[in-house]
């Protein structure tokens, strides 16, 4: 489940009135899909939050600058986006500090919040995040769960936009071309989410209208 585990701090999405959405997209950072990413939500002049990879940041480090200077939010998505299922301490502490690390020598400003790859969690990778009180990051939105909608971009957007509520988490990826037809649907749910009256914010942004500490 996206909305709970055992330790530590989760949020799926924030509780909140204000007409407020964030837009995620997990992994690369990739060379072509990035740019192209970056374009639309220049055109319409949107800031998201980018959950990416260690391995993709190792190999293509400029392209985390080019998500920086444009003024959107960076997070972890582990090293090798490996389900962290059955994994020891150690493989996740590397997983997630190695990707730290590449962060942070890129410039990324902290805090960087965690996403679990496919949003597996079960005991030793929660229970690592609360040690280090680390927040998890998920969604209460992921549209391209229906095998149906990520065949017709027009459908894809049609359905996120009519379920999206105030605090909504969008899930989306477009770093690879098994994905062109998300990529193709941003911008219709961009600006479908603005004719609701929706104001597009990063994740951290989001968490400052959290009713509660988290």
């Amino acid at each position: 489940m996206s909305d709970f585990q055992l330790f530590g701090a989760l949020v799926h999405r924030v509780d909140t009135e204000s007409p407020l959405i964030a837009l995620t997209f997990d992994d690369g950072p990739t060379p072509g899909k990035t740019e192209q990413i970056l374009q639309i939500l220049a055109a319409e002049q949107i800031q998201a939050t980018f959950f990416l990879t260690g391995r993709e940041l190792e190999q293509h480090p400029q392209l985390l600058q080019k998500i920086l200077a444009a003024g959107h939010q960076v997070g972890n998505h582990s090293y090798s986006h490996q389900r962290m299922l059955f994994k020891t301490p150690d493989f996740i502490a590397e997983e997630i500090e190695k990707t730290d690390g590449l962060l942070k020598a890129g410039g990324a400003p902290e805090p960087y919040f965690f996403r679990p790859p496919y949003g597996k969690k079960l005991l030793l990778l929660p229970w690592y995040l609360s040690e280090q009180k680390r927040l998890t990051v998920t969604w209460d939105l992921a549209p391209e769960n229906y095998n149906q909608l990520t065949k017709d971009p027009a459908k894809l957007s049609a359905f996120t936009v009519q379920q999206a509520k105030a605090g909504s988490i969008i899930l989306l990826h477009v770093m690879y071309d098994s994905r062109s037809n998300t990529m193709k649907a941003v911008p219709d749910i961009i600006r479908g989410l603005k004719q609701r009256g929706f104001r597009f914010v990063t994740v951290q942004e989001l968490l400052r209208h959290q009713p509660v500490g988290y």
